[in-house]
Protein backbone atom coordinates (compact mmCIF):
# COMPACT_ATOMS: atom_id res chain seq x y z
CA UNK A 1 0.00 0.00 0.00
CA UNK A 2 1.37 3.42 -1.03
CA UNK A 3 1.32 6.09 1.70
CA UNK A 4 3.13 9.05 0.10
CA UNK A 5 0.77 9.38 -2.88
CA UNK A 6 -3.02 9.83 -2.97
CA UNK A 7 -5.10 8.23 -5.68
CA UNK A 8 -7.26 10.95 -7.24
CA UNK A 9 -10.27 10.45 -9.52
CA UNK A 10 -11.47 13.48 -11.47
CA UNK A 11 -15.15 12.60 -11.66
CA UNK A 12 -16.32 15.84 -13.26
CA UNK A 13 -19.98 16.55 -13.81
CA UNK A 14 -22.79 15.78 -16.22
CA UNK A 15 -21.94 15.19 -19.88
CA UNK A 16 -24.00 16.67 -22.70
CA UNK A 17 -23.11 13.73 -24.93
CA UNK A 18 -24.79 11.39 -22.45
CA UNK A 19 -27.97 13.42 -21.91
CA UNK A 20 -26.74 14.80 -18.61
CA UNK A 21 -25.52 11.47 -17.23
CA UNK A 22 -22.29 11.58 -15.23
CA UNK A 23 -19.72 9.52 -17.11
CA UNK A 24 -18.13 8.04 -13.99
CA UNK A 25 -21.54 6.54 -13.12
CA UNK A 26 -22.04 4.81 -16.48
CA UNK A 27 -22.60 1.08 -15.93
CA UNK A 28 -20.59 -1.37 -18.03
CA UNK A 29 -21.16 -5.07 -17.48
CA UNK A 30 -22.94 -4.46 -14.18
CA UNK A 31 -20.45 -2.04 -12.62
CA UNK A 32 -20.03 1.72 -12.79
CA UNK A 33 -16.83 3.09 -14.26
CA UNK A 34 -15.88 4.72 -10.97
CA UNK A 35 -16.33 1.45 -9.07
CA UNK A 36 -13.98 -0.21 -11.58
CA UNK A 37 -11.41 2.53 -11.03
CA UNK A 38 -11.67 2.29 -7.24
CA UNK A 39 -11.30 -1.48 -7.39
CA UNK A 40 -8.07 -1.06 -9.38
CA UNK A 41 -6.43 1.71 -7.37
CA UNK A 42 -7.84 0.79 -3.94
CA UNK A 43 -5.20 -1.91 -3.48
CA UNK A 44 -2.43 0.60 -4.29
CA UNK A 45 -3.29 3.83 -2.42
CA UNK A 46 -4.49 4.13 1.16
CA UNK A 47 -6.21 7.43 0.37
CA UNK A 48 -8.59 7.90 -2.56
CA UNK A 49 -9.88 11.36 -3.39
CA UNK A 50 -12.84 11.98 -5.70
CA UNK A 51 -13.06 15.48 -7.16
CA UNK A 52 -16.60 16.32 -8.21
CA UNK A 53 -19.05 19.20 -8.25
CA UNK A 54 -21.92 16.77 -7.65
CA UNK A 55 -20.87 15.13 -4.34
CA UNK A 56 -24.40 13.83 -3.70
CA UNK A 57 -23.83 11.36 -6.56
CA UNK A 58 -21.09 9.60 -4.58
CA UNK A 59 -22.55 9.41 -1.08
CA UNK A 60 -22.23 5.62 -1.12
CA UNK A 61 -18.43 5.87 -1.48
CA UNK A 62 -17.88 6.68 2.18
CA UNK A 63 -14.33 5.31 2.20
CA UNK A 64 -13.24 7.99 -0.27
CA UNK A 65 -12.54 11.67 0.41
CA UNK A 66 -14.93 13.70 -1.75
CA UNK A 67 -14.10 17.32 -2.56
CA UNK A 68 -15.35 19.96 -5.00
CA UNK A 69 -13.56 22.33 -7.36
CA UNK A 70 -12.43 25.69 -6.01
CA UNK A 71 -11.73 26.92 -9.52
CA UNK A 72 -14.79 26.31 -11.68
CA UNK A 73 -14.69 25.91 -15.47
CA UNK A 74 -10.92 25.39 -15.53
CA UNK A 75 -11.08 21.77 -16.69
CA UNK A 76 -8.94 19.00 -15.19
CA UNK A 77 -6.34 21.48 -13.92
CA UNK A 78 -8.98 22.89 -11.58
CA UNK A 79 -9.67 19.39 -10.30
CA UNK A 80 -5.97 18.69 -9.76
CA UNK A 81 -5.69 21.93 -7.79
CA UNK A 82 -8.63 20.94 -5.56
CA UNK A 83 -7.07 17.54 -4.91
CA UNK A 84 -3.77 19.20 -3.96
CA UNK A 85 -5.63 21.40 -1.47
CA UNK A 86 -7.56 18.44 -0.08
CA UNK A 87 -4.70 16.01 0.43
CA UNK A 88 -1.65 16.10 2.69
CA UNK A 89 0.36 13.53 0.75
CA UNK A 90 3.57 14.25 -1.12
CA UNK A 91 1.99 13.68 -4.51
CA UNK A 92 -1.17 12.68 -6.35
CA UNK A 93 -1.80 9.97 -8.90
CA UNK A 94 -4.51 11.59 -11.01
CA UNK A 95 -6.82 9.66 -13.30
CA UNK A 96 -9.89 10.64 -15.29
CA UNK A 97 -13.19 9.29 -13.98
CA UNK A 98 -14.13 7.85 -17.37
CA UNK A 99 -11.23 5.39 -17.80
CA UNK A 100 -12.60 1.90 -17.03
CA UNK A 101 -9.60 -0.15 -18.18
CA UNK A 102 -6.86 0.90 -15.77
CA UNK A 103 -4.16 -1.65 -14.95
CA UNK A 104 -2.39 -1.95 -11.60
CA UNK A 105 0.78 -3.08 -13.36
CA UNK A 106 1.27 0.24 -15.16
CA UNK A 107 0.33 2.38 -12.13
CA UNK A 108 2.85 0.53 -9.94
CA UNK A 109 5.50 0.90 -12.64
CA UNK A 110 4.79 4.63 -12.83
CA UNK A 111 5.05 5.02 -9.05
CA UNK A 112 8.39 3.20 -9.05
CA UNK A 113 9.74 5.55 -11.71
CA UNK A 114 8.47 8.60 -9.83
CA UNK A 115 10.04 7.45 -6.56
CA UNK A 116 13.48 7.08 -8.18
CA UNK A 117 13.43 10.24 -10.32
CA UNK A 118 13.34 13.82 -9.11
CA UNK A 119 10.48 15.46 -11.00
CA UNK A 120 7.37 17.54 -10.39
CA UNK A 121 5.15 15.62 -12.79
CA UNK A 122 5.38 12.15 -14.32
CA UNK A 123 3.29 11.32 -17.37
CA UNK A 124 3.16 8.06 -19.38
CA UNK A 125 4.04 8.32 -23.05
CA UNK A 126 3.47 5.96 -25.99
CA UNK A 127 5.50 7.13 -28.98
CA UNK A 128 4.54 10.84 -29.12
CA UNK A 129 1.20 10.42 -27.33
CA UNK A 130 1.02 11.48 -23.67
CA UNK A 131 -1.77 10.85 -21.16
CA UNK A 132 -1.78 13.63 -18.52
CA UNK A 133 -4.81 12.10 -16.81
CA UNK A 134 -2.82 9.05 -15.78
CA UNK A 135 -0.15 11.19 -14.18
CA UNK A 136 1.64 11.80 -10.90
CA UNK A 137 1.68 15.43 -9.71
CA UNK A 138 3.78 16.67 -6.80
CA UNK A 139 1.86 18.81 -4.30
CA UNK A 140 4.70 21.35 -4.13
CA UNK A 141 3.25 22.58 -7.45
CA UNK A 142 0.15 23.97 -5.78
CA UNK A 143 1.27 27.63 -5.77
CA UNK A 144 2.48 27.41 -9.39
CA UNK A 145 -0.79 25.82 -10.42
CA UNK A 146 -2.86 28.34 -8.48
CA UNK A 147 -1.05 31.26 -10.12
CA UNK A 148 -1.55 29.60 -13.51
CA UNK A 149 -5.30 29.19 -12.93
CA UNK A 150 -5.60 32.80 -11.81
CA UNK A 151 -3.87 34.04 -14.96
CA UNK A 152 -5.07 34.47 -18.51
CA UNK A 153 -3.81 31.10 -19.71
CA UNK A 154 -4.73 28.14 -21.85
CA UNK A 155 -6.04 25.69 -19.24
CA UNK A 156 -5.13 22.57 -21.20
CA UNK A 157 -2.92 20.35 -19.05
CA UNK A 158 -0.41 20.02 -21.88
CA UNK A 159 0.16 23.78 -21.78
CA UNK A 160 0.69 23.76 -18.02
CA UNK A 161 3.21 20.93 -18.35
CA UNK A 162 5.45 23.28 -20.35
CA UNK A 163 5.81 25.44 -17.23
CA UNK A 164 6.97 22.71 -14.83
CA UNK A 165 9.57 19.95 -14.52
CA UNK A 166 7.60 17.19 -16.24
CA UNK A 167 9.19 13.82 -16.97
CA UNK A 168 7.76 11.20 -19.31
CA UNK A 169 7.75 7.45 -18.82
CA UNK A 170 8.05 5.84 -22.24
CA UNK A 171 5.97 2.68 -22.37
CA UNK A 172 5.53 0.11 -25.10
CA UNK A 173 2.95 0.84 -27.76
CA UNK A 174 1.19 -2.50 -27.46
CA UNK A 175 -2.59 -2.75 -27.77
CA UNK A 176 -2.66 -3.78 -24.10
CA UNK A 177 -1.13 -0.51 -22.95
CA UNK A 178 -3.02 1.64 -25.43
CA UNK A 179 -6.31 0.21 -24.20
CA UNK A 180 -5.55 1.33 -20.62
CA UNK A 181 -5.99 4.95 -21.68
CA UNK A 182 -9.37 4.36 -23.33
CA UNK A 183 -11.89 6.86 -22.02
CA UNK A 184 -15.59 7.34 -22.58
CA UNK A 185 -16.27 10.40 -24.72
CA UNK A 186 -19.28 9.10 -26.63
CA UNK A 187 -21.78 6.22 -26.52
CA UNK A 188 -19.70 4.52 -29.21
CA UNK A 189 -16.77 4.34 -26.79
CA UNK A 190 -18.85 2.17 -24.46
CA UNK A 191 -19.11 -0.41 -27.24
CA UNK A 192 -15.33 -0.29 -27.68
CA UNK A 193 -14.78 -0.88 -23.96
CA UNK A 194 -17.25 -3.77 -23.92
CA UNK A 195 -15.41 -5.34 -26.82
CA UNK A 196 -12.08 -4.97 -25.00
CA UNK A 197 -13.62 -6.51 -21.86
CA UNK A 198 -15.17 -9.33 -23.90
CA UNK A 199 -18.72 -8.61 -22.76
CA UNK A 200 -21.99 -7.88 -24.58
Amino acid sequence: MIHNISGVILAGGASKRFNGLIKAKIVIDGRTIISRIIETIGDIFDEIVIVTNTPCEYKELSSCKIIGDQFLDKGPLGGIHSAMKGSDREALFVVAGDMPLLAKELIVKQIGFYNTNNCEVLIPKIDQYIEPLHGIYKRTLIKTLEDYLLGDNDYAIREFLKKVDAHYLQIEGSEKYKSIFTNINSPEDILIVKKLLGVD
